[in-house]
C-alpha cells in the first residue's frame, strides 16, 4: 500500500486527512502575506455561466466569507481569486442578496 500524499495546491477540494463521515470541502488558501488558512466551502452559486464559491475561515467562522471563482480543467476544480472590479461587485451583490434571504428564512 502506498502513501497518498496530496498536494495542498491541487484545488480538488478534498481534505484527505479527515475521515469522510462529514464531507467538508477544506481548502488551504494563502493570503497576501503568504499565511495559509484552512477555508471551508459553505456555499456555491452561479452568475453569467460561471460558478462561484463562498469560503469561511475554518478557525474563525464568524469572519466574513471570501468569494472565489471556480474553474475546471481536466476534471479538476480550482479556486481562482477575482481580480476584476466589475466582476467582484457583481458577485458580492449576489452573495449579499443570498445571505439576506438566508437571514430572513432562519
Amino acid at each position: 500500500m502506498t502513501d497518498h500524499k496530496h498536494d495542498n495546491q491541487c484545488g480538488c477540494g478534498h481534505d484527505h486527512d479527515h475521515d469522510h463521515e462529514h464531507e467538508e470541502h477544506v481548502f488551504l488558501v494563502a493570503d497576501d502575506e503568504g499565511t495559509e488558512r484552512e477555508m471551508v466551502m459553505v456555499y456555491t452559486f452561479e452568475s453569467e455561466n460561471q460558478l462561484y464559491a463562498v469560503l469561511l475561515d475554518r478557525n474563525n467562522p464568524e469572519e466574513d466569507g471570501v468569494i472565489f471563482r471556480i474553474e475546471e480543467e481536466n476534471d479538476e476544480a480550482y479556486l481562482v481569486g477575482i481580480e476584476d472590479d466589475a466582476e467582484w461587485e457583481r458577485v458580492t451583490r449576489i452573495y449579499e442578496e443570498i445571505a439576506e434571504q438566508e437571514r430572513q428564512s432562519s
